[in-house]
């Protein structure tokens, strides 16, 4: 069929438009201000996996959170910076000795951190920090269950460095990101499955991660940061309600979420899987502005 020419004029007009609509929107992308978001942190910080292969991923939290933020805020390309260290205590944080593979070249990540803060200045827009886990973590294993002196030591001690950590990240950054701390779930509430002793470890368990998340709150907002709680996101507190896990059945909903949300109940592996680390994201969000 034969096309006349005021179609085909009209075509071409047409399709020009298109193109300078997309020459400009990609212009526009291009000229979008730069901006960081820098992510502190423990093994969560760094999306460690246990499977396929054990390491830190592009899965975790702050891989989550870094479309929710750019989706909030789409006039700034947004970079995500991950500092994190898997292993990491309050201690190791501030004076460095766990990773040692040259990413800390002034001797630990609140340091890294520090001058990372002051070298961007503005630029920095965004901060997430969660540590404090691995103060602890060595307490709530073995026959015994839960060693609650072991607990109240670790606590003691994250309430005396995690100040420091903040204090640390506020002097640097001027208070000008959004900075936003975690309370932690309890992967030790997977101790149900194993009977009526290990439920009795599984709450024993969860009545010191509350104090351990008390503590943590209080420094986290004392210094002026948010507090994402995934503590509750992960309704680590509800037993009045059951759920169906395949393949262990009928569960209380607190020790459900654990099942289904990281690798305790199937491998014995503290850490969340990508639904769980999307969970803790979804949490974080909840606090950034």
């Amino acid at each position: 069929m034969r096309i006349r020419r005021p179609f085909v004029v009209a075509a071409l007009a047409v399709a020009t438009t298109v193109s300078l609509a997309l020459a400009s929107f990609t212009s526009a992308s291009a000229s979008l201000p730069t901006v960081y978001y820098l992510a502190l942190g423990d093994s969560l910080s760094v999306g460690y996996q246990p499977v396929p292969t054990p390491g830190d991923t592009d899965q975790g939290y702050t891989d989550q959170l870094l479309p929710k933020l750019q989706a909030v805020h789409p006039f700034e390309h947004i970079v995500l910076v991950k500092m994190g260290c898997s292993g990491e205590t309050t201690g190791t944080m501030i004076n460095g000795g766990k990773c040692t593979d040259g990413r800390y070249p002034l001797g630990s990540q609140l340091k890294q951190a520090e001058a990372f803060l002051r070298a961007n200045g503005t630029a920095v827009k965004y901060v997430t920090i969660d540590i404090g886990a691995n103060d602890v973590d060595g307490c709530a294993r073995g026959p015994l269950g839960v060693d609650p002196v072991c607990i109240a030591q670790g606590t003691v001690t994250i309430e005396q460095n995690l100040p420091v950590i903040v204090q640390g990240l506020r002097a640097a950054d001027g208070a000008l990101p959004r900075s936003v701390g975690m309370s932690y779930y309890d992967p030790f509430l997977a101790d149900w499955l194993t009977g009526t002793q290990g439920q009795t470890v599984a709450l024993a368990s969860l009545t010191a991660l509350i104090g351990l998340n008390n503590a943590e709150q209080l420094s986290y907002t004392g210094g002026g940061f948010g507090f994402a709680d995934v503590f509750g996101a992960f309704k680590s507190t509800t037993f009045s309600t059951n759920m169906f896990v395949a393949p262990y059945g009928k569960l209380p909903t607190a020790v459900a979420e654990i099942c289904r949300w990281t690798y305790m109940c199937s491998l014995g592996n503290i850490h969340a899987n990508p639904t769980g680390y999307g969970v803790i994201a979804t949490a974080f969000k909840a606090k950034m502005p």
